[in-house]
């Protein structure tokens, strides 16, 4: 059959703007590459490279939601294009559905057989399928759970006596006060790849979990006339990086105060380091009354990192275990369930991790009433405050990470209107700048790892607020050097061979 002579022409456009869109991929511009790849498949839709190419270019920015829904395409083309479920699987795997990556690269070796990358793909996702059947047959139900905290005393932890052991020459808290010459001293330490002692770590993260558990599910933040306050997005586990905002605006202290919007940790392969030194800094706030009376050197909010599912995947959890101990595992795990999950600064500026919500009518009365402690579900406010994104469109729309919603300017305007408030600031997606302005002015993301994953040459921000107007000062950085240890390095061994 001869095809008619538009339906060529198409067909050579698309093939020559797929290569493009391979080079833009090459060059690590992945939106470019989404949209050439779009254009590619507008002129040929039933071509199933250009669906799972798309895929790929998603899954790169983390939208395993619509790389799933591309990679499907593309085997509904061609029920035998191995990359197709190959893309598909890598998606799951990303998300944490083993079992239904593995019926993706159980299709894989089908279709190839005799391809030793399949196999041992296939290998290591029956064994991740094999591990969670095991600790799902072992699991202990939440209400049966105790509390690893509170079986823990830093002091009793050491050599006789309780005291550290003599050859440690680390940073070393005196007493139960965590001081500014100490987190000083352990970040020196840390920037040459010391470790802090367990005594210490343990003092650290038990006494941020109280002052944590004291707080609101949604923390108002007063910041007084003619007073400043910075808010940071996603750090990622990018220790130096962290070094360098700190160079730029300042230590956090109650006359410098700063809000880290959540995802301090995974990824990145200094994650250990960022945390702490974000705990011990909270720690310096001299009492849970001042810290009731809402002034604070530094304000925590949760992300959909600081949970178990990512961490197991994402490197956290291999870190701790590699640095610390399996204690300290479960430690971390208990401690993040207390962070706040939003922030009001002066009844004016919501700020939040991910975004809004799949209903109207939530009020902050709403939030503050959410039971935080626990682990993020897969639905509802807590899910959508973690996980959503802003679209460019109006209404709500599924979300391209396949968790969440996004949602657009009008949703964003009626949620300020009904609480009485002028911005949303959210975090959660990288940028090129390191920032966005969205939805009418109305909505700023955030985004505060530079080089995100050290292939993604995108700018790092933080943001100023000056009171009373809180007009927004937006900064941009660049990434600095980092000691050669790859993102990822303790990520989970099955999703490092995708990476």
């Amino acid at each position: 059959m001869v095809m008619p002579s538009m339906e060529v022409e198409n067909s050579s456009q698309a093939e020559e703007i797929k290569l493009r869109a391979n080079e833009a991929f090459k060059a690590h511009k992945y939106s470019q590459a989404i949209d050439l790849y779009t254009q590619a498949i507008e002129l040929n839709s039933q071509n199933a490279v250009y669906w799972a190419n798309r895929a790929l270019a998603h899954t790169k920015l983390e939208e395993y939601g619509s790389a799933i829904q591309d990679a499907s395409k593309a085997v509904e083309i061609d029920p035998k294009y191995s990359k197709g479920y190959y893309r598909r699987g890598a998606a799951y795997l990303a998300m944490g559905k083993f079992k239904e990556a593995l019926k993706d690269f159980q299709q894989v070796k089908k279709i190839c057989p005799n391809d030793p990358d399949a196999s041992k793909k296939l290998k290591e996702c029956e064994k991740a399928v094999m591990k969670l059947k095991f600790e799902e047959a072992i699991s202990v139900p939440n209400s049966e759970r105790h509390s690893v905290a509170d079986s823990i005393d830093f002091r009793s932890i050491g050599t006789v006596n309780l005291d550290v052991e003599p050859q440690y020459s680390g940073a070393r808290i005196e007493g139960d006060v965590v001081t500014l010459d100490f987190v000083k001293r352990m970040m020196d330490d840390f920037r040459n790849q010391k470790c802090l002692h367990k005594r210490y770590a343990y003092q650290i993260v038990l006494q941020t979990r109280e002052m944590l558990r004291a707080l609101p599910s949604l923390v108002d933040i007063n910041v007084p006339n003619n007073s400043h306050f910075t808010v940071c997005g996603d750090v990622h586990g990018q220790f130096y990086d962290l070094l360098n905002i700190f160079d730029l605006n300042g230590l956090p202290s109650e006359e410098n105060p700063y809000l880290f919007n959540g995802d301090f940790v995974d990824r990145g392969s200094f994650s250990l380091e960022v945390i702490l030194t974000l705990f011990a800094f909270k720690c310096m706030c001299p009492s849970l009354v001042d810290l009731l009376k809402k002034s604070s050197a530094i304000y925590l909010a949760r992300g959909n990192h600081e949970s178990k599912s990512m961490n197991k995947i994402y490197g956290f959890e291999g870190e701790v275990r590699s640095k610390l101990s399996e204690t300290f595992v479960e430690l971390f795990a208990e401690v993040f369930c207390c962070l706040p999950l939003a922030h009001v600064i002066n009844e004016k500026i919501f700020v939040v991790h991910g975004g809004l919500f799949s209903v109207d009518g939530v009020k902050l009365s709403d939030i503050r009433a959410i039971d935080r402690f626990c682990e993020p579900p897969e639905e509802g406010l807590m899910c959508e405050l973690l996980w959503s994104d802003p679209q460019p469109y109006t209404g709500r729309g599924p979300s391209k990470r396949g968790v969440g919603l996004s949602f657009g300017v009008d949703v964003t305007k009626r949620f300020l209107q009904e609480n009485n408030l002028d911005l949303v600031v959210r975090s959660h997606e990288v940028k090129d700048e390191g920032y966005e302005i969205e939805h009418d002015g109305k909505l700023i993301t955030v985004f505060s790892a530079p080089n995100y994953c050290d292939q993604m040459g995108n700018k790092g921000a933080f943001i100023r607020f000056e009171a009373p107007d809180l007009k927004p000062n937006i900064v941009t950085f660049s990434a600095v050097p980092h000691p050669d240890v790859k993102p990822m390095a303790y990520a989970n061994n099955f999703l490092r061979m995708f990476s």
